[in-house]
Parts: structure tokens; sequence; C-alpha cells
């Protein structure tokens, strides 16, 4: 497992030296299961912070009187942070890796969850919010190294059982809230710190782990993969993931920002059963996007891509004229459909730009956080002037852009 290998195209950016990546599946070692729980596990805790901002926007809005356009720029405030910042981190840390970065991120949620409990100011929510999307800008580049540094060659299985943990994080955040947040209030806010304090421990564990691997060898030249696609068809398949991933983060975007307003507005449902309802549709999110990266290892990532995002399509045109429960149902279709192309997009990306791994990581986990605020504050915009019905028919056309599908190259069998 520890054993170095000498640089090829499958070789991660320097200065971290990966343990027996080959050319063919068989020939690599095995994951290490433990360093993938632990950074599944991570993600979880990390994710589920995260979710609680989303899930007390109602006891939020309803406490300081904020309109839908507010509501939107907390959103932006903590996607917008971790987008501008996590490409940086990848750049840097694919220079330097940094194996203590992770628990140090952390600690700027832990210090944005305990703020956030206590403000009773917009601006200093807008802040907190900011602070917990700093944690993630660090947390998210470094951690999905660590997860392709332990997969043995099983890139997307790696890839999944890491987002396996951060989705199930985002969906236990709208029930973590309806049973504490909203009859305790916004200072209970305070008590997931712990949380953060226990995922700070076991990413200082991590890095302890990551340490040893880590090597002041000068970096080793690029190689280009013999028949893999041109520069410029790299550049445009690139640009083709972030669009497909403007899609579907938007989309998810609307439902996890928006779903509870939606089903207030439409069925007049309670708060609490409201988050009941968005958590159903977030746990198919994750179960999705477990399932998204074997998928792709054993049928290519690029029918995957294509299943999963028009597949969606359907569902998200018929939800705007379903009843209540018609809308828990095609929630959990979208949610288990839509959200298995994240492994694979990202995977996808990273086999095009090997050598840049710590920032393609990033830019593409910054884009789906920037993506997901900027599309918040745009869509609460829109609310505001039409209503949370019109956006919802709005946003049912969003998966019809994974045609551009069409557009991406196929990669050699070695990059698999």
């Amino acid at each position: 497992m520890n054993k170095p290998v000498v640089f090829s195209e499958e070789t991660l950016t320097e200065p971290v030296v990966v343990s027996d990546v080959a050319p063919a599946p068989k020939a690599a070692a095995g994951p290490a299961y433990i360093v993938l729980a632990g950074i599944s596990v991570s993600h979880f805790l990390n994710d589920t912070m995260q979710s609680l901002i989303a899930s007390v926007y109602p006891i939020l809005k309803d406490t300081y009187a904020l309109d839908f356009a507010q509501i939107g720029m907390i959103t932006l405030a903590f996607q917008f942070t971790a987008s501008l910042l996590q490409p940086v981190v990848g750049h840097y840390t694919d220079k330097k890796a940094q194996p203590y970065s992770l628990a140090i991120g952390m600690a700027s949620t832990f210090l944005g969850l305990l703020l956030l409990s206590t403000a009773h100011q917009y601006l200093v929510i807008l802040f907190a919010a900011a602070l917990v999307g700093l944690g993630s800008a660090v947390f998210h580049p470094e951690s999905a190294r660590i997860a392709r540094l332990a997969s043995g060659g099983r890139y997307g299985f790696a890839q999944s059982v890491f987002q396996l943990g951060g989705s199930l994080g985002t969906s236990m955040g709208p029930v973590l809230a309806a049973l504490i947040v909203v009859p305790f209030g916004q200072h209970s806010i305070a008590w997931f710190s712990s949380i953060a304090f226990l995922a700070i421990l076991i990413l200082w564990r991590i890095g302890r782990w990551y340490a040893p691997q880590i090597t002041t060898k000068k970096a080793a030249p690029v190689y280009t993969q013999p028949g893999g696609p041109s520069s410029r068809r790299v550049a445009v398949a690139l640009l083709v993931l972030v669009a497909l991933l403007f899609s579907k983060q938007l989309y998810v975007s609307s439902l996890s920002s928006y779903y509870i307003f939606y089903l207030i507005d439409r069925f007049g449902v309670s708060t609490q059963a409201g988050q009941i309802y968005l958590f159903i549709f977030l746990a198919a999110n994750a179960v999705g996007a477990f399932l998204g990266g074997p998928l792709g290892d054993r049928f290519g990532r690029k029918i995957v891509i294509w299943i999963s995002i028009l597949g969606a399509l359907p569902f998200t045109l018929a939800l705007p004229y379903a009843s209540l429960y018609t809308s828990a149902v095609l929630s959990v279709a979208i949610g288990l459909i839509i959200s298995s192309t994240t492994s694979s997009i990202i995977v996808f990306a990273q086999e095009l730009v090997p050598h840049r791994f710590g920032m393609i990581s990033g830019v593409f986990f910054g884009v789906a956080f920037g993506i997901g605020g900027l599309g918040a504050a745009a869509l609460g915009k829109l609310a505001d002037h039409t209503s949370i019905e019109f956006v919802y028919h709005v946003c049912a056309y969003l998966p019809a852009i994974g045609l551009l599908a069409v557009f991406l190259p196929k990669l050699p069998r070695p990059l698999r």
C-alpha cells in the first residue's frame, strides 16, 4: 500500500506519491478501506453541518423578516466563498501537499457554526455562512486527493464512497433541523459544533496517514496518454463537463434551497413536514451519488453521464404538476438519477488533466458550490418577482443540457 511507484500518465501530481497505480485495474493494490471510510465519515460530518444553513432558512426568514433574495444571498455567501477558494487551495496543494490542512479548515466551520448560533444581524449571518464556506474550500480538494490515493485503482468507487458521506450529511441537515433546531431555536445550532470537533480529530488522524505519502521529489514531466484526446479536445470536454455540472447542480440547488417553501406555498404543509420531504429527496440524492461511481468504473463514465442527466428530464418536467405524495415519489426518482452523475463528472475531469489533480478537483467542486450559490440567489430573486411554482417550471428543463454529453471524448481504457 505504501510502496512508491514510478511516474506515468496515471501518476497524481507531485509532490504526492501515489500507491501502485497501474494501467490495468487488476494490477492495483486494493482500496485502503479504513482511509476511505474515515474520509467519507469526515465528509458526512462536514456536509451535515453545512446543510444546517439551508435547513434553518425558514427560521431565519421568520425571525428576521427576510425575503427570498436575502435567503439566496446567505447561500451565495457560503457557496461563493467555497467556490472562489477551492481552485486556489487545489492549485497550492498540487505544488505542496498539506496533510493537516483538513483539520485546520474544519476549525473554520467550527467557528462559523458558533457564530451562526448567536448572530442577530443579517451581516453577521452572512459572515458566519462565509466561514463555513471557507472550511469547505479547504476540505474538498485535498480530501478528494486522499480518496483517490486510497482507491487502489478503483477511482469511481473511491469517489462514490467519498461523495456518499457528503450526500448523507446533506440529507441529515433537514432532519436535525426538524428535530432540534425548530423546537429549540437558533441557539441550538451551537450544539453541532461538537460534530465539527469530532471531524477535526478524524481529519488529524487521516493527516498522520497522509503525511508519509508525501515526498519532496522534483516534479516529474507530464506525459500524454497514447490515443488520448488532444489539448483542444480536452479544453472542450472540460467546458462540456462544467455545463453538465451546471444543469445538475442548479436543479439540485433549487430543491435544496426552496423545496420546503414550494411545499408550504402549494400544499400548505408545516415547516417540519417540509423538512422531512426535503430529507427524502436528499437521501435519494445520497444513494444515487454512491451508485454512480461504481457504474462508471464498470460501464464507462460517459454512458453514466448521458443517462443520469437526460434520464431525470421526464421526472423534472412532471414535478410541477404532481400532487404532494406524487411529488415525493418524483423527488426520489430525480435524486437517484441526477446525482449519479457527480462522481463520473469529477473523475472524468480528473482523468482529462491528471497532472493538475488538486486544481481540477478544486475547480469542479468550486463550480458546484458556485453554481449552487449563484443559482440560489438568482432563483430567489425570480421567486420574489413571480412565484415559487414558476421557478420549478423553469428549472424543469435544466436536465436537457445533458445533450451536450455528445461532445465528450472517449477516453482510452488505461485512463479508466
